[in-house]
């Protein structure tokens, strides 16, 4: 059998992808083979990615793709930041991935939409060139798709802010350098009056309670964080007062089509390595590829995987045209979370017993694949989100 068509050929010729988006495409998958790939199953054990490998995807200017030439950036678009995530997403490592994108593209971008000049060029210079971790801290244990249900809480006294408060499973918690906080402004019980807040690692009364252990994910760092009557200076307010729900929720669309991008990554990075498996694995007297259940299983994965990378794609290149795409934003979390959970199970299954030991990236694939499902957004809740504007 021929080796399978490299899953980039038909994103290449869509009208929309230039050669600079190619040639991205090019350096982030030299990246990952490179500096990735042969140390990455370390990190899953130590449970981080090390900040050097931040230092040097923003040395290749790959940590401010869309941000401005100003601080360092190079004002690309939507696509660029899809490309990015499918790549890293086909790395088979998604702890690494998404240590980058909540950097780039879900904490970072609060501070580029929101902040004020004096707070730009303070931070921006830094978390472009990857000296900078940034993390942001939204999600609460009885809070995460409810936004308006967090508990924390910021009140004003004089010309410091006090927060006080417990954010739980934020990606980069322990390891970041600058926080994107959000907090409850508003005296009205269950409101919408949220704000956002730069703090910074070190301030007195923030501290990280503890690292979270979690079934995938390995080596990115996520923690519990802990605010108690922690003062910040008025000026660390991020936007408009009471605006912060809003920011979010503008924010969380970004946030949704690079997590549909990196599952359509890593969807078809595993049929790739299932491809080879039964290509090359014999059983009952031939190659698993001579069962025709094998084979039609495949081929339908591969229609669904290329079918949801069209609406990424096409989504991508809507939103960096300003249009608005919510419903399908929507569309593209609920569809690729399932989509590439689906994906796993058959490529797993396929293995047979070598998918269920650890020694094989489609083992490890299968568990990071899970949260795309929950995480950015329940695939419920979209559904959801997107029943409102059918009709």
């Amino acid at each position: 059998m021929n080796s399978p068509e490299r899953p980039t050929t038909s994103v290449a010729s869509m009208p929309y992808v230039t050669d600079e988006h190619n040639m991205l495409r090019e350096t982030i998958r030299r990246f990952v083979e490179e500096r990735v790939k042969p140390k990455a199953d370390a990190w899953e054990e130590s449970g981080f990615v090390p900040r050097d490998v931040l230092r040097e995807l923003g040395e290749l200017g790959l940590l401010g793709m869309r941000y401005t030439e100003k601080h360092g950036g190079h004002e690309l678009d939507t696509l660029a930041t899809v490309i990015l995530a499918e790549e890293l997403g086909r790395s088979t490592y998604g702890g690494f991935a998404i240590t980058v994108l909540v950097h780039t593209d879900m904490a970072s971008p609060h501070l580029f939409h929101a902040g004020t000049a004096a707070q730009q060029d303070r931070y921006m210079p830094d978390i472009i060139a990857g000296r900078c971790i940034a993390a942001v801290a939204m999600t609460e244990a009885d809070a995460g798709s409810d936004l308006a249900s967090m508990r924390t809480t910021a009140r004003r006294d004089g010309d410091e802010w006090v927060l006080n408060g417990t954010k739980m499973f934020i990606t980069n918690g322990v390891h970041g350098d600058v926080y994107f906080v959000a907090a409850k402004t508003g005296d009205h019980g269950r409101n919408r009056d949220i704000s956002m807040f730069i703090v910074d690692k070190g301030t007195p009364g923030f501290q990280v309670a503890r690292p979270l252990k979690k079934h995938g994910w390995l080596s990115s760092d996520t923690a519990e964080l802990v605010f108690e009557d922690c003062r910040i200076p008025a000026a660390n307010l991020l936007g408009t007062e009471n605006r912060g729900f809003y920011a979010l929720v503008r924010n969380l669309q970004n946030e949704r089509i690079v997590l549909g991008a990196q599952a359509i990554g890593e969807a078809s990075k595993a049929i790739e390595l299932a491809l080879e498996w039964v290509t090359q694995r014999r059983a009952f007297g031939g190659m698993l590829w001579g069962m025709q259940a094998i084979r039609h299983r495949l081929a339908m994965r591969s229609a669904q995987v290329e079918a949801a990378r069209a609406l990424v794609y096409n989504t991508a290149w809507r939103d960096a045209q300003g249009q608005e795409v919510i419903k399908e934003v929507s569309m593209i979390k609920a569809l690729c979370g399932t989509l590439v959970n689906e994906v796993m199970y058959d490529c797993l299954q396929f293995h047979g017993g070598m998918g269920f030991m650890r020694e094989t990236a489609i083992e490890r694939m299968a568990r990071d694949a899970r949260v795309q499902a929950i995480g950015g957004g329940a695939t419920e809740v979209m559904l959801e989100e997107i029943s409102k504007r059918l009709v």
